[in-house]
């Protein structure tokens, strides 16, 4: 029964981590490359695609650590390291929910000023790395939980 929590756990941690990386990687080239008002129109139009599909990666993650948190319970230093990457993955939840939740709204209504976008954005994709951090390190922490 705890094979299956830890692997969706740390599969669910990594996959998270490369959606995030290909959105830094992939978008975050593509927004730099953009006039600001393309950018904040972009985003208008295709930021539901990307919250959208979150959950699909979230959900998972979360009850694969939770089960495993659980099943692990009794076994200190595995339930320390199942402790440690739920940590990351809340954390990375609380920085999405302080950080990104209000600037995503200040680009969706296009109500920051146009010269103060191409700044907004290297400060989005600096912060964005620490999510991305954040959920390999989550990955990593079960993948030693799983394996000790």
């Amino acid at each position: 029964m705890l094979l299956p929590f830890q692997f969706v756990a740390v599969a669910g941690s990594a996959v998270f981590a490369g959606v995030m990386l290909a959105i830094a990687l992939i978008l975050g080239t593509y927004w730099r490359s953009l006039p600001p008002a393309e950018f904040l129109a972009w985003f208008a139009a295709n930021s539901g695609v990307i919250a959208r599909t979150i959950p699909l990666v979230v959900a998972p993650t979360l009850l694969g650590l939770v089960g495993s948190l659980v099943l692990c319970w009794s076994d200190t230093a595995a339930r320390t390291l199942w402790l440690a990457a739920l940590a990351c993955i809340v954390a990375l939840l609380a920085l999405t929910i302080a950080y990104f939740l209000p600037i995503n709204a200040t680009f969706n209504e296009g109500s920051v000023a146009l010269r103060d976008v191409p700044e907004r954005i290297d400060a989005w994709l600096a912060m964005h790395w620490v999510r991305i951090a954040f959920a390999f390190a989550s990955a990593a922490l079960g993948f030693a939980a799983a394996t000790r």
